[in-house]
């Protein structure tokens, strides 16, 4: 079709990546009608759970103040209960990010003496202040609090079961199991490879908590692993939930004692739930979640493509083009700043936001070396919108994530490559 053609040409991408993408996408065409499928699936399913919980036109109300009786508020939270299979959940405009949904259930349920257990490796670098590893003296962290931790390392890109039954003991309260990679050039885990470490821990400890991050993971199976034996579930609703339509705000799922808990700390205990106004949100944060499976089926095949572009250039990706994916981040070994750099300046330029700036990197709060970030996006900092970061540092890979729509996703990937052929660094 050459009026496709045309349009690429006009937004700066030469013949020869226009052919190379047009000939992999046909070879991608069954990966992408299953990933299509277990988007109408899970499309459906929040759909029959706004229709069980009674969503209405009063639901997309407002409150100010204390928020009491806020009814939008409550159906929301009953939706997401019934979609992620949990008997509760806390979802609220005041949760700022998903760290701090992290953070916010890790208070609730830890107390001095007790022991956090991470046993997918270590955790996101934003984390690592909130429980104070290696030595970090920031302020109110797990260890000031003389709450202590312990991470097993993963053995070949999967969970250590040998080391994580030694290492659990009277001490563990809480297991923190992160779904996605974060900064890491490692697999995924799928919602069956959580689910069975989940089985295997609570079989050793059944009275243990267990807590997801399920960041970046959300509707990209089709179900989540929170309807087994996982305690909680969390996440950020500027990622896969919100749609790209949330401005902000995060999720606890999960069992009645600890939501309750979660929400007795995020506000006061004694109030809990009952208070929280939504301050006009509630419509974006209903219909982010109604389109949540198709804008993340979007992102999913967006990465699939940038892995199957890469590989064909040379570059190590994880996973590969041929790989199962359980999250919609897409990591690119580049090897060099410079590689890095031009790479995000091409998804900056992609973007329908801000594509006259120049990303550099640059320290940012949480992570422990500069990051360089590229994000063309309606809302700051929403990773499910067309984005890319990474740790300014060996390997020197790039995390692309994101993109409203597939062809959004698409140009980015072409422009990124674009730059680098244009700096000869492709």
């Amino acid at each position: 079709m050459s009026y496709l053609n045309d349009i690429y040409l006009k937004a700066g991408i030469d013949q020869e990546l226009i052919q190379a993408t047009k000939q992999i996408e046909g070879e991608l065409k069954e990966r992408f009608e299953k990933i299509d499928s277990i988007s109408e699936y899970n499309q459906i399913k929040v759909i029959n759970a706004m229709r069980k919980c009674g969503v209405n036109t009063e639901c997309m109300g407002s409150s100010t103040g204390y928020g009491y009786d806020d009814y939008g508020r409550e159906v929301l939270e009953k939706v997401y209960a019934t979609v992620f299979n949990t008997e509760d959940a806390l979802v609220r405009p005041s949760i700022t990010c998903g760290t701090h949904a992290l953070t916010l259930a890790l208070r609730a349920v830890l107390r001095p003496g007790d022991e956090l257990l991470c046993p997918a490796g270590r955790p996101y670098d934003t984390l690592e202040g909130v429980i104070g590893k290696n030595d970090k003296n920031t302020p109110a962290s797990l260890k000031e609090f003389n709450i202590s931790y312990k991470e097993i390392p993963l053995l070949d890109g999967g969970f250590n079961y040998d080391e994580i039954k030694k290492a659990i003991n009277d001490k563990t309260k809480l297991v923190e199991i992160q779904r996605s990679k974060g900064y890491d050039m490692r697999p995924s885990f799928s919602v069956e490879e959580i689910n069975e470490l989940v089985r295997f821990i609570k079989d050793i400890k059944p009275e243990v908590i267990i807590m997801i991050d399920n960041c970046y993971g959300e509707f990209t199976e089709l179900e989540e692993p929170s309807g087994l034996m996982c305690d909680m579930i969390c996440g950020s609703l500027i990622k896969n939930p919100g749609g790209g339509l949330a401005p902000i705000g995060g999720y606890i799922a999960g069992s009645k004692k600890c939501v309750e808990l979660c929400a007795n700390t995020l506000t006061a205990p004694g109030l809990g739930k009952e208070v929280g106004a939504t301050l006009g949100v509630n419509r974006s944060l209903f219909q982010g979640f109604f389109m949540a499976p198709v804008v993340t089926a979007g992102a999913l095949k967006g990465a699939i493509l940038s892995a199957a572009l890469y590989e064909k250039y040379g570059y190590e990706c994880v996973p590969t083009a041929a790989e199962e994916r359980h999250d919609i981040i897409q990591s690119v070994r580049l090897g060099s700043r410079e590689k890095m750099v031009a790479f995000c300046e091409g998804i900056q330029a992609g973007s329908a936001v801000d594509s006259n700036v120049y990303p550099e990197p640059y320290p940012m709060p949480g992570y422990h070396s500069d990051v360089i970030m590229a994000a063309g996006a309606f809302i700051q900092g929403s990773s499910i919108e067309l984005s890319a970061d990474g740790p300014i540092e060996e390997p020197y890979a790039v995390y692309f994530q994101g993109g409203l729509t597939y062809y959004n996703a698409k140009l980015g990937i072409l422009t990124s490559l674009q730059k680098l052929k244009n700096k000869g660094l492709l």
